[in-house]
């Protein structure tokens, strides 16, 4: 039998799931990833993020799930479509990619209640050196935060580990966005911060689960939120880059639940 810990909430509100709740959050997981694995052939210049996200909305409905930001706070879209100096949570539309653009494509479902949550990078065309280089430095400032996720570590051990590292490469951390406790609600405590001190925040427990994502700056750090209510860009133009997976913390470490299916997360694969 596996541990029943009986949804037990820490006193700093964050929920523990028990061992069979993990195949839930498996399934849901891999078809958001499974969504994004398919989307890489269509991000080419002259494409339109729009016709991207009618094609993400209609994966979803066929892969037996609903898409949890379609009527989230309002929000009419399958997915967030973040290109360039978008920060996050852009909106798709009409415009079309053009040669050398980076965007980050984030898609969020809901499978049988369960939420599985993911975003990463995708190039469109020649990908230009700058571009490359930052979004390395995303990827693998989230994969170093991953590798933080063991019980008994703390939330500030994560961002510490993501932080340290993407300032050795002299690029910045977004502070206004942040992971978040998630499982059969889209967003709950904690608060996942990329930022922070080695030893400070909660306590990480086995049951766990929530979602890492830096957002990473090539310039400043410093966001603003444009008329739409929506799209977050940088301050500075600079361009941001942005890795997203969903976790859960186990006795001995972590499983990540939105690996991609055909081993292509990074897009230089």
């Amino acid at each position: 039998m596996g541990k029943d810990r009986s949804g037990r909430v820490t006193r700093d509100g964050i929920k523990i799931y028990q061992d069979a709740d993990f195949a839930g959050m498996q399934k849901a997981g891999a078809v958001a990833a499974q969504i994004l694995d398919e989307v890489i052939p269509m991000v080419e210049p002259g494409q339109t993020t729009g016709a991207i996200d009618d094609f993400i909305r209609n994966r979803v409905t066929e892969l037996g799930s609903t898409s949890a930001t379609i009527g989230y706070k309002g929000y009419q879209h399958a997915s967030c479509i973040s290109v360039n100096h978008v920060v996050c949570h852009g909106i798709p539309g009409d415009k079309r990619l053009k040669d050398g653009d980076i965007l980050n494509i984030d898609v969020t479902v809901i499978v049988d209640g369960w939420y599985g949550d993911t975003s990463r990078m995708f190039v469109a065309g020649k990908l230009p050196r700058r571009a490359e280089r930052l979004i390395q430095v995303t990827h693998d400032s989230l994969m170093r935060g991953i590798e933080a996720v063991k019980p008994g570590n703390t939330f500030g051990d994560i961002g510490h580990a993501i932080q340290s590292y993407v300032e050795s490469h002299r690029m910045s951390v977004v502070r206004d966005f942040c992971g978040h406790g998630l499982g059969r609600v889209f967003h709950a405590p904690p608060n996942v911060l990329h930022y922070g001190r080695a030893g400070s925040g909660p306590v990480l427990e086995e049951g766990m689960f929530f979602t890492i994502e830096p957002m990473v700056n090539l310039g400043r750090p410093e966001t603003k939120v444009l008329a739409d209510d929506w799209t977050a860009v940088t301050r500075d133009k600079s361009l941001s880059a942005q890795f997203e997976h969903s976790v859960g913390v186990t006795a001995d470490g972590v499983e990540i639940f939105t690996l991609s299916p055909s081993d292509k997360f990074h897009p230089t694969y």
